[in-house]
């Protein structure tokens, strides 16, 4: 079953669930919003839309950080800042890895200076980030994997009267903690150190809003708990709501401890590149190395084309071939956002997806079997160099 056609499975059994029991919870007051940090840690994360004077503060500084081994200035007099948005998608974040294996293969991937992800997209920016040394940890992750490494089936019965999700994600969690450890956050540390960010998408349920967290401000902090809340993050990024048990965050405000409920960062953005949280362009002018110009990768682990099919008259159906529509029209939305901000920046604009002619069916939500030939088609498509688009759908 593909990720898309269990949402709309999901969409069905939600309307059943709203007068089930629910679980306790201490939630933040909506007047806190504003106010809840995570506890020993207040300036590592912002709301999408809304410009951060922490984000800003820390990207400023970035340009200070960084050598010109990594982002040396070009032949125009300008220094060129290569960026890569990674989307959700599930298990076809194979693609997105074996372009990534491909891209480093062929000798012409650069260093990213920002890297942003959401979902499986969220799974992957932490290795992407750090460079063609976890390229055989992101091939190993995506062509090994399967549904059984993701989750542990429940009975649906006990869970629509009284859980809150259909699957349990632990195995996932484990999954996580063994590739995300201390040495994975010492070098997401020292790259961000040396100027680099990497920054992670999740949905707060009750504000209904992106929260965009600094990956490499959590590592470099030096807190007892950063491993753990860095696992975590990647966690409630790619926790599908209904299916995967949303992620609970302690935060603090006004004193007191709550709890924010997380969800697949997807919900929020299908891609992101800087979702309103801070203006490269402005944050660049602090620069003492001179002006520079941005370039913009999107790497979308999916597909955005139409793909005719008869829409039975029951739920599940109707339910699938919506939602289908509903999200290939936001990856749109998405695409048309950061173009629109390139153009008005004159960056490079430059996105992939995966072919209409390529067969995404498969026999589970993770198939090791599809991923392989997933991973295998991005690899061998990122030797050509025509691969990339550079303007969203229809223009």
């Amino acid at each position: 079953m593909s990720v898309s056609r269990l949402h709309g499975a999901l969409a069905c059994l939600a309307l059943c669930l709203s007068a089930c029991s629910t679980l306790p919870r201490n939630a933040l007051p909506a007047d806190l919003q504003h106010e809840a940090a995570i506890p020993g840690m207040p300036v590592i994360r912002a709301y999408g839309g809304e410009l951060s004077p922490y984000m800003m503060a820390d990207l400023s500084r970035s340009f200070a950080q960084e050598s010109s081994r990594d982002f040396p200035v070009g032949t125009d007099g300008v220094i060129h800042y290569p960026h890569i948005a990674l989307s959700g998608g599930g298990q076809n974040g194979a693609f997105g890895a074996g372009l990534m294996n491909g891209w480093s293969k062929n000798g012409t991937r650069p260093v990213f200076k920002l890297v942003t992800g959401v979902s499986s997209g969220a799974l992957m920016a932490p290795f992407v980030f750090l460079g063609p040394e976890y390229d055989d940890t992101l091939r190993d992750f995506y062509t090994n994997t399967s549904s059984r490494n993701i989750f542990n089936r429940l009975s649906i019965l006990p869970q629509l009267l009284s859980g809150e999700s259909l699957l349990d994600s632990k195995p996932l969690q484990i999954l996580i903690a063994q590739v995300i450890d201390a040495d994975v956050l010492a070098n997401v540390a020292k790259a961000h150190n040396e100027g680099r960010r990497l920054y992670i998408g999740t949905v707060d349920l009750d504000s209904q809003r992106l929260v965009v967290w600094n990956m490499g401000l959590i590592a470099s902090s030096g807190k007892p708990q950063a491993l753990d809340l860095f696992r975590k993050i990647m966690l409630a990024s790619s926790s599908i709501p209904v299916a995967f048990p949303p992620v609970l965050f302690e935060v603090e405000a006004d004193g007191r401890r709550y709890d924010e409920m997380h969800v697949d960062g997807a919900v929020g953005a299908t891609v992101f590149y800087s979702a309103g949280v801070f203006n490269f362009e402005a944050a660049q002018k602090s620069s003492p190395r001179g002006p520079g110009r941005e370039v913009i990768y999107i790497i979308h682990n999916g597909q955005l084309g139409p793909v005719h099919g008869e829409t039975r008259r029951t739920l599940a159906s109707i339910a699938y071939r919506s939602i289908e529509a509903a999200a290939k029209s936001a990856v749109i939305g998405d695409l048309f956002r950061i173009y629109t901000s390139a153009v008005r920046s004159q960056s490079g604009f430059y996105w992939v997806t995966i072919p209409a002619e390529v067969s995404l069916e498969s026999q589970e939500m993770f198939d090791p079997v599809t991923m392989r030939r997933l991973f295998d088609f991005g690899l061998e498509k990122a030797q050509d160099n025509g691969i990339w688009i550079n303007a969203p759908p229809g223009l």
